[in-house]
């Protein structure tokens, strides 16, 4: 078990002044099995109000309004997390049980695509090929590193928005683009799969009381029997070095900043994660 010490800070500067903006944060992390918030604060300036909720998928939203002219906008997540090997999932199940009726209509929105997650008929293949004579969580890991191999992690290549087939086509991307391609892979293999939004410490090795750069980061947890998380990306179960910070479909349901604004178009936009070990 360790404690983390996450601050998270999103700044815009604009061009001229913008007379009102409307927006919605998910920037609190979860409390679950193995990850447990202590602390967690929201600072925005300005802001004239703000409310909470949790959204149909059950992630923490702040919606905050700012109705006075402003040049800037700057909003710090700050959270203390004890993290944990997460408990081992309850037994797998068999292909039988995901091809039940009811189970599919259970799931069925992790089990139907989105704009983002919808894979060519290459992947479908790659699917396909990788699951064949495995149970359903062997299959998942396989399909998982089978797209892996064929997608090289390159940063800036792609936007939040782009589609996975444009990820697949150009074979890079960055951990949403894998996180992307993996529901979309699962999904056509009929198992069950969701978009996780979070942070991810960076080294495993980190000494208490360093501050490290830290990630926004990406995986994926799929159903068969119960969710197991892993991180794609990184080719490994996500656990103690993974905070969670929501679930959705794809990334389109987990954004953690949205809003509109009226004023001129954004001049910069500056995001820092760091997370210091401190036990």
């Amino acid at each position: 078990m360790s404690r983390l010490h996450v601050v998270h800070t999103t700044s815009f500067r604009y061009a001229s002044p913008v007379t009102a903006s409307y927006n919605e944060a998910r920037m609190t992390p979860l409390t679950q099995p193995g990850q447990t918030v202590l602390e967690s604060r929201l600072d925005i300036r300005p802001s004239t109000w703000a409310a909470e909720y949790r959204d149909y998928w059950g992630t923490a939203v702040t919606a905050f309004e700012v109705l006075t002219p402003h040049e800037e906008l700057e909003l710090t997540a700050e959270h203390r997390i004890e993290v944990s090997e997460r408990p081992a999932p309850r037994p797998s199940c068999g292909w039988d049980t995901l091809a039940a009726p009811d189970l599919r209509d259970r799931l069925a929105e992790f089990l139907a695509d989105t704009p983002t997650t919808l894979v060519p008929a290459e992947v479908v293949e790659l699917a396909t090929r990788a699951r064949h004579g495995l149970e359903p969580v062997d299959a998942a890991v396989a399909i998982c590193a089978a797209l892996r191999d064929e997608v090289e992690y390159v940063p800036g290549t792609t936007a939040v928005h782009t589609p996975a087939s444009e990820a697949w086509a150009a074979r890079s991307g960055v951990c949403q683009d894998v996180a992307h391609l993996a529901a979309g892979a699962l999904r056509s293999a009929g198992i069950p799969a969701r978009y996780v939004s979070g942070y991810l410490y960076p080294r495993g090795d980190g000494a208490v009381g360093e501050s490290l750069v830290g990630e926004s980061h990406a995986w994926v947890e799929w159903w068969a029997g119960d969710w197991f998380p892993y991180d794609p990306t990184n080719r490994t179960p996500a656990g103690e070095h993974h905070v969670v910070l929501a679930r959705g479909r794809s990334y389109d349901d987990v954004p953690p900043l949205r809003g509109i604004y009226a004023g001129a178009s954004t001049e910069d936009l500056d995001v820092q994660v760091r997370i210091t070990r401190e036990s």
